[in-house]
Parts: C-alpha cells; structure tokens; sequence
C-alpha cells in the first residue's frame, strides 16, 4: 500500500522554488529537490504521471486515480493489452459457462423430437473454471478500489455493486458445491453480465441515457395501455356470445374472456395476427373492420411511431454529449500532464505557472507513451516544425489534435520505367477505369453463374452438362489471373499490397486458381458431356463455382464513388465500431431472459405422444405451434433458449409462442413474453432505430465539413468523429479545467 503521505503532497507547491520544508519528510515534490539521488527519482515520477496522463487523454479514461509511483506502475500494468485481454478473455469465460452447464447445449439439435441426451459436465468441472473466474475479478475489484481510494470507492455505486455481486456469487457458488451440484436454481447465472457492464463505460452511459429516457417512455406507454384495456371492452361488448356456436367462432378465438382479448389485441398492436384476428368477425359483418382499422391506426401507426420518435427526441443528442464527456475527459488529461511537466521546468523559477514545457521532456514522455509508431511520428513532427524553447499550455494541447486523426499510409511510388511503350501500358492499367472493368467481368462472372444454376435447377447431376460452364470458369479465372499481374506491374508490389481491396481480389483469385487447376487435373480439361464427379458433399468443381460467388465483394470498391451510398456505408460502419455499447447490452438483455426462460419454462415442451398437451400434428388446429412444428423453440438448453427469444423478438408468430407456452406452462408464462416484447422490440430496437437515424443524419449533414477537413489534412490522414464535430463541440474553458484539477483527489495543484 502508498504511503498516504505521498497522496496528500501537492506536485506544484505553493511556494517559490518548492521549499522542502512545504514537504512531509521523506516524500519529494516535482520540483522540491534539486539534486540527489532523490531529485532523480521525483524527476522520473513526474515523467510516469505525464505518461499516464497522456494514455488517459488517449483512452478518454478518467484521471482521478492514485498518482504515487507504486500506484502509477500498478495502473500502467493493469490498462496494459496483456491485462485488459485477460479480463475480456475472463468475461467471455463465464459467459460461455452457460452453454457448457446443465442443462447443456451440446447437442445437434434443439428440437424436442429428436434431440439426443446432452453431454452433461461432471460437477466440479464447471464449477471449478467459474472459480477461476471470479479470482480474477476479485483481482479486478481490489486493483480497481487502491487505484481509485477509498474515498472514491465509496462514492462509486458501481464498484459497490461489483463487489455485492462477487460476495453473492462466490456464496452462491459454496452453495453449488455443498449441494454436489443439485440446486433447483443458480442465482450467481443472473448475475454474470454484470461483470460485462461494469468493464464498459459506454455501456453505462447508455443505461444512464435509458434511465433518462424511461419517463417519457412510460407516458407513451400508459397511453398504449389505456387504449388496449379500452379496445379490449369494446371488443367484449361488440361480440358477445351467441347460441350459435359456428357464427361464435370471433368469439370463441380470439374473445373468449378478457386475458385472452387483451392478449389478442396486444398482438395485433404488432400485426403479427393481422388479419386473422379481423376475419371471423369481418366475414359476418363488414362493419366490424371499423373496429380493427381504428385500433391499428391509433397504436401502431400513431402510438408506436409516436414513442420512436420521444426515445429519438430523448437520444439525439446522446452522441454530442458522449463525445462532450469524451472531450473533456481528453482535455483534462491533457492539461493535467502539462501541469505535471512545468512543474519540472519551474525548478529555481521565480513564477512556475508561467513556465511551458521542454520539447526533450515531451519526448522523453511521448516515447513512453503506448501509442502506435504513426501518430508518434506526426506529433514529433509537428513539434520540430515549431519555433521556441518551451511549449505553452496552447502548443501543449494542439500538439495532440493528432490523435483525432486516423493515419493513411503514403502509397509508395511507381515503378519507372523508360520505354515509352511501358510507361503507356503502366498509366493505362494502373487508371481506376482499368478497376470498372474488372468489376464488369466479376459481374459477367456472377450472371452465368447464376443463369447456369437456374437453368439446372431441375436437372439431375448425372444428366447435367457443365463443358459451357467449365470454359467460362477458366476464361474469367485467367483474366483475374492477368488483371493481378498487369496491376502489379502498373503500381509495384508493394503498392498492389496498400490496398486491401487488392489484396483481396489477390487471394481470391490465388484461391480461384489453385481450385480451376486441382479441377483440371482431376476431371480433365472440358468437353461436350463435362460431368465433374461428386466427391463426398461438394464435389471440387462445386466448391469452385462457391468461391466464384465471393466475386460479388469486389462491388464493394464502387461504394466510394456514389455519395449517398458513401454516407450509408460510413453509417453502418461507425455504428459498428462505435455503437457496440447498445450491442452489448442486447447481449445482457438476452442472457438474463434466457436463465430465467431456462428456470421458468425448461422441460415444458414435450414431444408429441409423451404428453395429452402435445397433439400430433395431424390432429393439431391449423397455425398452431404443433401443427407448424416449432419444437426446436423452448428453453431447454441456453442456446435453444437464445434462438427463441430472437424468434420472439422479431414478433413474426409470436401469438403461437403465447399460445403453446399459456397451455403447456400456464397463462402466467403470457408475462414472461410480453416483457421480453416491450425490452427488446420496443425499446431497444427504437433506441437502435433513433441512434441510427441520428448518426445518419449527422453524417449527411456534415459531409461537406468533412470534405474541406480531409481537404485541409490532405492524403495522409482521415478524420474520426471526434474531430468531425469538433466545431459543434464546447471547449473546456481554464476555468473549468482548473477546478476540475483542483478537486482531484490524489493530485492537488495550487490555484
């Protein structure tokens, strides 16, 4: 443990020169010794501080963290990629834990029919990993509360919660072993992806958004709720029962008393029964389809659309204050190594805060600094490029708008060649028109193969002539051949290699060409009555023909010239890599629903004939869940639990979902669905809609801003979002910068 005296110590003493006596004994400030063994250690500390600063401001990692070199040595190791690779490798561990325990996934097949016994895991074995497991995280958790103190450990609800969860989970798993592994109920399962928010600070953002947004949601939903228990009385009342039993059949199906009128109606909320449920009822009077329209247009078309647009109200600026938060975090990480390292400068000086920072210092710091080589020569760079000795606190902070800046390669230069002949030959295949007719061939090569298989659809193997087939493979096989040579003639090796969309067609047509030739010494060169020979699965020229299909990648290239489709693809590719926070929390959603499917519903589905429940499909009604043999949905394993879910999540049958699960489980189960509706099709799937909508328009928006940037920047970097909407973006002021720094709770700076 740090010495608390070494926290306690400001690093900028409030008096000139950093008088020692200003010091707790033994414990050296920035600029408190001048020489000694001591001053060289303080003096690398401050080094280690700014280091660690620096990879902050990088990370957008928050700064309030223990600053002692003890410490400082433990934070570095513990954000190394070896450490962090480790907890992500541990988190991913037991989460997987869930498809290995019992009840097991390891088996073919999830239908009830068919499936086979399970390999079930001998107890202790599992068990034994998941304590693996949770050494790690508690690890985690202590590294995590030294690091931060005690004072803020307290304040922090979610360490509190990280470590409520480890206590429960480590009893919870003493438990497993006292009962040798027969406990109905595993509560530590629920808690698992607990150990995955906590590792994301994106995804605690997002569920603070959520938390935000959940007012207005209700409200909405209030109103969907008045209006179904509203319908629903309607509906009782416009079809009572009658003697009749055949002209009853509105009544019997879909009203027969209220749950299941309310669950009728829930579901056409989604127009997953529509317009089953209007039929009966429309075939005896036309009139009765007033009912049903104006329940449709009032939820579905206004109420849903209504509650996208509050959650898009409520989340478009939840990308601005993402990257507000960001900004500031990088800023103060910035400034709090400035400060670090004037400090160090002001040694003897009569006014340190007017003090910059030496261009060596910042070089020792940069070289320490874990950032890839690229950035490290741009920022070096553009500090030789300036003039003066000392870097103020302005020259300090542009000097690291490099990391807002993605590096491109250079490509390297041409091959030169003299003969005229050559010189014409290498401008001629290396111009962008000689791509648009590779990507002309690739789509003659894709339409034959696609007329050839519709043409023998209905021909039999041993009937099928592939000579016409074989010969066009070959052509375009060597005309892929060819472009790749003429291509790295035109722009070298190495200049061929830059581009990953040639390194791609590269392997491909390595791939096409090892496949046409192990062909051609198979089955011999085509001819009139060509019939390749089926060997196991695929016969050789099949998987030849499948790997033509991968030609269809090659239009790739073409996005980049069409803006609009530029803007779509850059949108779907920044939601990847920047939204993983919402995927994240999908994945949270699904596994908690899954366990609880799992204790709540394993075991219910029973094949047809082991149960009076479970008719056979002869026997079962039209659009039931046995008659459309649904039996590989149930939650009798986590992986068969997660795939119904998803089949419930996109709503399409789901009333047969309720249907089978009211009658084999109770029509409590009707709960458990409808729940997992309003969280996963409701409201994360707007949440996915307003964030892509947001992204997209910000992006369309500001395409012109990113064409003069790139323009400014020139061929050698492309932008980030950061530094896309930088200029909508508020600077930090000093002041606020300052007080942010004075209230840190390890590192006290004077005013």
């Amino acid at each position: 443990m740090a010495d608390p005296r070494e926290e306690s110590e400001p690093l900028l003493s409030r008096t000139r020169g950093g008088s020692a006596r200003h010091s707790p004994a033994g414990v050296p400030s920035c600029h408190s010794i001048q020489v000694g063994p001591g001053a060289v250690a303080r003096r690398d500390l401050c080094l280690d501080q700014a280091v660690v600063f620096i990879e902050d401001a990088i990370q957008y990692r928050s700064i309030n963290h223990r600053v002692d070199a003890r410490s400082l040595w433990l934070y570095r190791r513990y954000y190394s990629s070896t450490s962090q690779w480790t907890l992500g490798f541990t988190i991913f561990l037991i989460l997987a834990l869930a498809f290995i325990e019992t009840p097991s996934s390891l088996t073919s097949t999830s239908d009830v029919r068919y499936r086979p016994a399970p390999w079930e895991p001998p107890c202790g074995l599992t068990e034994g990993v998941e304590a693996l497991c949770l050494l790690v995280f508690v690890a985690d958790v202590s590294v995590k509360s030294y690091l931060v103190g005690w004072a803020q450990f307290r304040k922090n609800p979610w360490l509190l919660a990280y470590l409520v969860v480890l206590l429960v989970s480590l009893v919870d798993w003493t438990v497993s072993l006292s009962l040798i592994c027969q406990e109905p109920v595993r509560v530590r399962r629920l808690l698992r992806p607990f150990f995955l928010m906590q590792n994301s600070s994106m995804m605690k953002k997002t569920l603070k958004c959520i938390r935000w947004s959940l007012p207005e949601m209700a409200s909405v939903g209030l109103l969907l709720a008045a209006h179904l228990c509203l319908f629903t009385m309607l509906g009782m009342l416009l079809f009572p029962s009658e003697k009749d039993d055949r002209r009853d059949r509105q009544r019997l199906t879909y009203f027969r008393n209220l749950p299941e009128a309310l669950t009728s109606l829930l579901v056409l909320l989604t127009t997953a029964n529509n317009p089953d449920v209007m039929i009966p009822a429309y075939s005896k009077n036309r009139l009765y389809a007033i009912f049903f329209i104006a329940f449709t247009l009032i939820g579905s078309l206004f109420l849903m659309n209504l509650l996208t647009a509050i959650i898009y109200n409520q989340f478009r600026g939840y990308l601005m204050k993402s990257l507000q938060t960001s900004l500031l975090r990088r800023r103060l990480g910035i400034r709090a190594a400035y400060k670090v390292l004037s400090s160090m400068t002001a040694e003897g000086e009569a006014h340190p805060e007017g003090v910059g920072v030496k261009p060596q210092d910042f070089l020792q710091v940069l070289q320490k600094v874990q950032l890839d080589s690229d950035h490290k020569q741009a920022i070096t760079e553009k500090l030789h490029s300036r003039s003066g000795d000392l870097l103020s606190a302005d020259e300090f902070q542009k000097l690291f708008d490099e990391f807002d800046k993605r590096v491109i390669k250079e490509h390297p230069p041409r091959p030169e060649y003299r003969s005229p002949f050559l010189q014409s030959a290498q401008f001629l295949f290396g111009h962008h028109y000689f791509d648009y007719l590779g990507n002309l061939m690739a789509l003659g090569n894709l339409v034959t193969i696609c007329v050839f298989l519709v043409l023998d659809a209905h021909v039999l193997p041993k009937d099928r002539d592939d000579f016409v087939l074989g010969i066009l493979s070959c052509v375009f096989i060597l005309y892929y051949l060819l472009e790749m040579l003429l291509k790295v003639f035109a722009l070298g090796l190495r200049g061929y290699m830059v581009s990953s969309s040639n390194v791609f067609d590269g392997l491909l047509t390595a791939v096409l060409l090892v496949l046409e030739i192990s062909t051609l010494a198979v089955y011999r060169f085509p001819h009139p009555g060509w019939k390749p020979e089926a060997l196991g699965l695929l016969s050789l020229w099949d998987v030849t023909r499948l790997v033509n299909m991968l030609v269809a990648f090659r239009f790739l290239r073409i996005i980049r010239s069409v803006e609009l489709m530029a803007v779509v693809a850059s949108t779907i590719l920044d939601l990847i890599r920047n939204m993983r926070a919402f995927g994240g929390i999908l994945a949270v959603v699904y596994y908690v629903f899954a366990i609880i499917g799992i204790i709540l519903f394993r075991g219910v589905i029973v094949a047809p004939g082991n149960s009076s429940l479970a008719p056979d499909n002869g026997s079962a009604p039209c659009g039931s869940f046995e008659q459309l043999e649904y039996w590989t949905n149930n939650f009798d394993d986590f992986a068969a639990a997660l795939v119904t879910l998803w089949d419930v999540m996109v709503v399409n049958n789901w009333q047969v979902f309720l249907d089978a699960f009211r009658r084999y489980a109770g029509p409590w189960s009707k709960i458990y669905f409808v729940l997992w509706w309003l969280v996963s099709s409701v409201i994360w799937v707007n949440l996915f809609l307003a964030l892509i909508l947001e992204n997209f328009l910000h992006k369309w928006d500001r395409r012109s801003h990113l064409q003069s940037l790139t323009g400014d920047l020139g061929a050698t970097s492309e932008v980030t979002v950061e530094l896309l909407f930088r200029d909508v973006l508020q600077e930090p002021t000093e002041e606020e910068l300052a007080e942010k720094l004075s209230h840190h709770p390890h590192l006290q700076l004077c005013r």
